[in-house]
């Protein structure tokens, strides 16, 4: 492998853990034949890496791509899915671009498969769209190839002269074939076992010269951060559905299957399943289990959103797996030297098979002197702020704006500050779901305001705005009072004498 002359995403700005637990976000409306688009979706929102650099906009900010841009249509939805309080949204932005994601249609079945495959092909070919001038390998370090992506080596042995060749390409899932496997470990041996094509003579020996029989091993050069593995359940034979039931761990070691595997284990952590209901591949129905940021799974099923246990993921017939890659106790330590700050730190509190919430990113334990003298000057930076009349103005503009409509019984449309971005909500009115997530960047202007400002200036303008009520509705009593006293000395000056 030829190494990149350019870098197009820095592997040290992906975090792999959730920068802020939430509860699941809204389920997916099924608008003709889409539940195979609703699952892939679904599994795309909750894969943590993607989900993190889609909230951030890093994306949306420096996009310049005219016209459809696959990674401008996740980001929309991945903010609506996760921020709706509806309970139900409808991915109408994904459909209408199917056209150019791949050969779909709204009210035709497809295969979820295929649509996971059309979909980060479409987000990685937006990626690399200003790099045409870049090589091969430059393509291959953009932000999707380095979360989905890695690298599988070809090992080929000719059966005359013994000569071995290694080839390598780039792969951003795995097909396994299951027939006659009952387990993903069985199937993974399959796919790594050498394979002799003695009956096809195909291969051009360097050494002989000319076309021999080879033996072939591939093996996997180069671990992806999320490993995406289809089981096939297509029987190329007979064209029928293969409904075995193929046992699959919470936690699976990659290394058996590596081109090195005599080192340290590399563990990958499950954390989304497509099933697939129904007795042929053409027609049934699709659903996905995932994994939120709050450490608990969910079955969701288009618009139902549903809490489940591990016993039940894990008893599927899966057709799609979803693995990241996580760190063990023994790894930790290795592999912290080699991250970032906030990459060691978040990745290497989680365990394997961990299903309780898991921490946040960043978190570093402080000395109790330290922790005293940051109050303090905490403290003095509060008592500064107080005094200066420039502090918190948007936010007391707003705070005014919402007493004065409670005081003064009018009602007016409560204005938001200038950093507030307001998500769309898919249906008008309160949400019929018993839990409902408040954005991060709510979270500051929210916050209560200084006591002394609390204290002083909305007391005073409630008072003024009380003696200027009084002040108004004394003039109006005295100007009705006036027009009827008029009024009645005009009816008497009109009565005609008796």
């Amino acid at each position: 492998m030829t190494p990149p002359r350019k870098s197009l995403f820095s592997p040290d700005r992906i975090c792999m853990e959730w920068r802020q637990q939430r509860r699941p976000g809204a389920g997916l409306h099924n608008l003709g034949s889409t539940c195979y688009l609703n699952v892939i979706l679904q599994c795309l929102t909750y894969t943590a890496p993607l989900a993190n650099y889609l909230l951030s906009r890093q994306h949306s900010r420096f996009c310049r791509r005219q016209g459809f841009c696959m990674m401008c249509t996740m980001e929309t939805h991945v903010r609506k899915a996760l921020f709706s309080s509806a309970t139900a949204i409808r991915p109408r932005a994904v459909i209408r671009d199917l056209k150019f994601i791949g050969e779909f249609k709204p009210d035709y079945p497809g295969d979820a498969y295929e649509f996971l495959r059309c979909t980060v092909n479409a987000m990685q070919r937006t990626c690399q769209s200003g790099s045409r001038d870049s090589d091969s390998s430059s393509r291959e370090t953009t932000i999707i190839h380095q979360i989905f992506g890695g690298f599988l080596r070809s090992r080929v042995t000719c059966l005359s002269c013994k000569t071995v060749s290694d080839f390598f390409r780039a792969f951003r899932d795995v097909l396994l074939k299951i027939k006659g496997a009952l387990s993903l470990t069985t199937a993974l041996e399959f796919f790594v076992a050498p394979k002799q094509t003695e009956g096809r003579k195909c291969f051009k020996c360097r050494k002989c010269k000319k076309k021999v029989a080879v033996s072939k091993v591939v093996t996997v050069h180069r671990a992806p951060r999320i490993l995406t593995v289809c089981l096939g359940r297509a029987d190329n034979g007979t064209s029928r559905k293969l409904s075995q039931v193929v046992e699959y761990p919470e936690c699976l070691d990659l290394r058996p299957y590596m081109s090195d595997p005599d080192r340290e284990p590399l563990l990958y952590s499950l954390y989304a399943v497509v099933v697939h209901s129904g007795h042929t591949c053409l027609g049934g129905h699709f659903f996905c289990y995932i994994k939120a940021s709050d450490g608990q799974w969910y079955k969701m099923n288009d618009v139902s959103v549903e809490s489940c246990d591990l016993h039940t993921v894990l008893g599927q017939q899966a057709y799609l797996l979803f693995y990241a890659r996580c760190f063990n106790s023994q790894s930790k330590k290795l592999s912290s030297s080699s991250l970032p700050p906030f990459l060691s730190q978040g990745e290497s509190s989680s365990q394997a098979g961990s299903a309780r919430p898991q921490t946040l990113p960043g978190r570093i334990r402080v000395a109790k002197s330290q922790r005293s003298s940051a109050r303090e000057r905490e403290r003095e930076r509060n008592k500064e702020r107080s005094r200066s009349p420039q502090w918190g103005n948007e936010h007391h503009r707003y705070f005014i704006n919402s007493n004065y409509s409670s005081s003064a019984g009018r009602r007016r449309k409560r204005t938001s500050p200038p950093d507030h971005d307001n998500t769309h909500r898919d249906a008008p009115g309160p949400s019929s779901r018993s839990f409902q997530h408040v954005p991060a960047h709510r979270d500051a202007w929210e916050q209560p305001l200084p006591r002394e400002r609390q204290q002083s200036k909305p007391s005073q303008l409630s008072c003024s705005l009380c003696r200027q009520l009084v002040k108004v509705r004394s003039y109006h009593q005295s100007q009705s009072k006036r027009r009827k006293l008029s009024f009645g000395a005009y009816k008497q000056k009109s009565q005609p004498y008796n």
